[in-house]
């Protein structure tokens, strides 16, 4: 998979805080008047490239850039944000 899209939302099933991740990414984009278009990327897919592998669930990329700030870290895969 290519990483296209220019937003992204990087995520572990079971995590309580994606579905607001998404309600949040939905109304910016409405708000903005953008198309509702975002890449999904789940921590447990094999083929989830390497740069993702350490951002915690969930995270919200825009152009490869968490909007939090916060960045990859260690033992993301069992952090949820």
């Amino acid at each position: 998979m290519n990483r296209t899209e220019p937003l992204e939302l990087v995520y572990f099933q079971g995590c309580p805080s994606v579905e607001a991740a998404r309600a949040a990414i939905r109304g910016a984009l409405e708000a903005l008047g953008l198309p509702l278009s975002w890449q999904e990327w789940d921590l447990d897919d094999p083929h989830l490239p390497t740069q993702l592998q350490a951002f915690p669930s969930p995270t919200v990329l825009v152009r490869g850039r968490d909007v939090l700030g916060d960045g990859p870290i260690a033992e993301a895969r069992l952090s949820c944000r």
